[in-house]
């Protein structure tokens, strides 16, 4: 960002404000998960992986995260667009959104965890679908829409799309020991409802 710009004051030097970057991470006492999770990508070089913008008067947008955009047909979709929607149905305690391969695309899914005694039935889903469709675009809605007992996230409550995502296509998880329940993930293991 800029200084002071007005007339009686000399304009500072441009100096870009970016996103916080953390020094290390909790039981890592050898920094490998924080340089597998920071310097992995570009070595020595810090990748936080959120897409940003400078604009032309030196200010950052930062627009959320590069590797968990959805993609389907070719059309970029952050997951926030999608959790705006879903919060707003009471009966959602919390939901991920995945980008799924699928047929040579990224199929958008979401997994739901609802409050205790809801059901995941047609009439809801349809809720869902139509509270994203008219709130964004028929893109938005996703292809599959699950109930889930638990989501996987960090110890600082962060929900965790990556690692779902990796769960759901039968890969290993990165970063496993920096979650807060990491026995989650098996629930997204082997889904015959994203077979």
């Amino acid at each position: 960002m800029r200084g002071d710009q007005s007339s009686d004051k000399k304009e500072s030097s441009s100096v870009r404000a970016v996103s916080s970057m953390p020094v290390s991470f909790w039981r890592d006492p050898d920094g490998a998960a924080y340089r597998r999770a920071y310097f992995e990508r570009f070595p020595g070089v810090w990748h936080h992986g959120d897409f940003a913008e400078i604009t032309e008067h030196d200010g950052l947008i930062i627009y959320g995260r590069s590797d968990a955009i959805l993609n389907p047909c070719g059309v970029r979709i952050g997951t926030a667009e999608i959790y705006r929607q879903v919060e707003q149905i009471p009966e959602v305690l919390e939901s991920v959104v995945i980008g799924q391969e699928w047929q040579n695309e990224r199929a958008g899914r979401v997994v739901c965890e609802t409050s205790p005694g809801t059901v995941l039935d047609e009439p809801l889903v349809n809720r869902i679908k139509d509270q994203i469709r008219r709130n964004t675009t028929p893109r938005h809605v996703p292809a599959k829409i699950l109930a889930i007992a638990d989501i996987p996230r960090t110890r600082s409550g962060k929900t965790v799309e990556l690692a779902v995502r990796d769960a759901v296509h039968g890969r290993p998880s990165k970063n496993r020991e920096a979650l807060a329940n990491p026995e989650a993930l098996a629930l997204f293991e082997n889904l015959s409802a994203l077979q």
